[in-house]
C-alpha cells in the first residue's frame, strides 16, 4: 500500500481533513492553547526560512533536484513542519478538549508519522547523506524523539 502512487495523496488528504475537523469542532479558547499554537507557528516559520520554495513538498515524495536541508531547525529535527502542525493542533485540542478532538489529534499524529516514515524511506534509498543525517537528528522532538 505504501508504494501505491495514491498513497502520498491519501496521507495529505487525511492530514488536511483531520485539521479541518479539529477546527470545526473547536468550541473554546485557552491562553495556554493559543500559546502552544503560536509556538507551533513559529516552528513552522523557522522551517520555512531554511527551506526554499521549490524544495518544499506537501506530499511525502521527493521532488526532482531536492536538496537536503541540515541547517537551522533542521540541524536538530528532520520534520519541523510536522512538529509545527502537531503543536498547532495540540493548541487547538487544549482550547477545546474533548474525546473527539483527542481522537482527531491521535489520528493526525499517526498520519504525520506515516508521512515522515515514507519520506525517510525515499530519502534513505536515494542518498547516504540522509542516512548519516538521521543518525545526528531526531524525528520530531530535539534530543528526544
Amino acid at each position: 500500500m505504501t508504494n501505491h502512487p495514491l498513497y502520498p495523496k491519501l496521507l495529505v488528504f487525511l492530514q488536511f481533513s483531520l485539521i479541518g475537523l479539529m477546527l470545526l469542532f473547536l468550541k473554546g479558547v485557552s491562553i495556554i492553547g493559543i500559546l502552544i499554537f503560536l509556538v507551533g507557528a513559529i516552528v513552522g516559520l523557522l522551517a520555512l526560512t531554511q527551506n526554499r520554495i521549490g524544495n518544499f513538498n506537501i506530499q511525502p515524495k521527493m521532488k526532482d533536484n531536492a536538496k537536503l536541508i541540515t541547517t537551522g531547525i533542521y540541524a536538530y529535527i528532520r520534520h519541523p513542519m510536522y512538529l509545527s502542525v502537531l503543536l498547532m493542533m495540540l493548541g487547538v485540542f487544549i482550547c477545546s478538549p474533548s474525546i473527539i478532538e483527542a481522537i482527531f489529534l491521535l489520528l493526525l499524529t499517526t498520519v504525520l508519522v506515516l508521512k515522515a516514515k515514507k519520506e525517510e524511506a525515499i530519502w534513505s534509498s536515494k542518498t547516504q547523506e540522509y542516512v548519516e543525517y538521521k543518525k545526528q537528528t531526531k524525528l520530531f522532538i530535539p534530543f528526544i524523539l
